[in-house]
């Protein structure tokens, strides 16, 4: 079995060494992306930990990390590629931090390439975790904050406040953003969708309370990361909600339409699947957008509904589930607490928190009477639409709506955006490519001036 193993990791080493880098780099399939000073670049990739990489199909505890030659090779071609490329900015996530080797390897050649690296494991010891690195020569770090989750997933994220190095123009002042590196809850089971939406919340609330804090509500935010969801997902629905574009997209004037939700991929994952799940979100600071706690119950609501179709319950039918066998046309909160433990959303250790339940079942009862009836229901659950009109956020900025102040800042816009390999541009998956199971994806921003009250 072990040689049969090794005969099938020489392979792919040889693919690797071979025309898998060289050629590509001859026939310029990636670009070089620091030809042009003002701009910044940036590359998101999940490096698949050797710990997770199985060698096997029939014996899944073989692993790429009880064989050193095939972790180190394809580990070294990885950041050959990642230094060939020379993005500004570096996020990887399934960085295996539980191997010293390999993280010296990572920080050596990174920090000899000129990158100031940061890593952060995942909570438990889980073996593996994320790698920021930034380029000494566009970037200085104002500031680093590990985010922990401490949640189901052992999940983690990176927050990093940066400053350009240098004035984009002379007499400007240097421009400074928000950076995100994280890597969601992989979604075994529809049941999970809850843990995954809260990773992101606790994001947001990350972000929103240190642009508050440090008084920085003009700053743009880049997210990096595998979301681990696609286009059609409440991830996805949710960021945009919250006024993130998705670079890709953006790049390839890809609209949120099903129509376009697999015109690209980034990831086959171990079911064979392959879908589009790597994103580099922006988000520039004078975009208006809902509040965060509205977003977050309309995206809750979403997935109660999900649950509920998904039990085959209409309408009327999920409301009398939620009402159970209480007397009178309504529905109480013990009954409705119910309802979300059937259904699999509370009372388990990655669904809603008893909390956050009174939280949507106070945003439901609308006259406050202590009862949910069918017409409260069809309004705030079942029929839940988002409002034209987009409410404003941030107390500085209404503060400087109410003073009249213009405000100039500079934000990003999408230059350009390109995925590795780039079979995956087009929706399919090369047989003959193994770096890692996740395509890499590299946006290419440029500095826009931005006009707010």
């Amino acid at each position: 079995m072990v040689a049969i193993v090794e005969s099938s990791a020489n392979q792919n080493m040889s693919q690797l060494i071979s025309g898998g880098i060289e050629t590509n780099f001859l026939n310029g399939a990636i670009p070089r992306t620091m030809n042009d000073d003002s701009c910044i670049s940036c590359t998101t990739f999940n490096i698949l930990a050797p710990i997770y990489k199985r060698l096997d199909q029939h014996n899944q505890n073989i692993r790429e990390s009880d064989f050193k030659a095939f972790w180190y090779t394809r580990n070294e071609a990885i950041l050959d590629w990642l230094l060939y490329e020379r993005s500004s900015i570096i996020c990887l996530q399934e960085f295996w931090v539980g191997n010293e080797e390999l993280v010296h390897m990572y920080q050596q050649r990174l920090g000899d390439a000129g990158y100031v690296t940061f890593q952060l494991g995942r909570t438990n010891n889980r073996g593996d975790g994320l790698l920021t690195a930034l380029h000494k020569d566009y970037f200085e770090v104002l500031n680093y904050q590990d985010l922990l989750f401490n949640d189901f997933g052992d999940r983690v994220a990176q927050l990093l406040h940066v400053r350009s190095a240098v004035p984009q123009r002379k007499g400007d002042s240097q421009q400074e953003f928000l950076i995100v590196n994280t890597h969601l809850l992989f979604p075994h089971n529809s049941s999970l969708s809850i843990v995954r939406l809260n990773q992101v919340y606790k994001i947001l609330q990350y972000v929103e309370t240190y642009q508050r804090e440090n008084k920085l509500n003009s700053l743009p935010a880049i997210l990096c990361g595998d979301w681990n969801g696609s286009k059609r997902g409440h991830v996805y629905k949710f960021l945009r909600s919250q006024g993130f574009v998705s670079s890709y997209d953006n790049a390839h004037q890809y609209t949120d339409s099903d129509a376009d939700a697999h015109k690209w991929v980034s990831h086959r994952n171990h079911r064979g699947n392959i879908c589009g799940v790597d994103f580099i979100w922006l988000r520039n600071s004078t975009k208006s957008r809902k509040q965060l706690k509205t977003s977050w119950f309309e995206a809750i609501v979403g997935i109660i509904k999900c649950h509920l179709l998904k039990a085959s319950l209409g309408e009327k039918d999920a409301f009398a589930f939620l009402k159970a066998d209480e007397l009178g046309d309504f529905i109480t909160y013990s009954a409705f607490c119910e309802g979300l433990r059937q259904v699999n959303l509370i009372g388990l250790p990655y669904g809603l928190s008893f909390q956050q339940a009174k939280d949507i079942w106070i945003q439901a009862d609308m006259d406050g009477n202590g009862v949910v009836d069918y017409e409260e229901f069809k309004q705030r659950i079942w029929n839940l639409t988002c409002p034209e009109e987009e409410e404003s956020c941030g107390s500085s900025e209404e503060e400087e709506e109410e003073e009249g102040v213009r405000k100039e800042s500079i934000g990003f816009s999408v230059k350009n955006a390109f995925l590795f390999p780039r079979e995956a541009e087009k929706g399919m998956w090369p047989e003959n490519y193994s770096l890692s199971d996740h395509a890499r994806l590299t946006v290419v921003f440029s500095p826009v001036r931005l006009n707010s009250y």
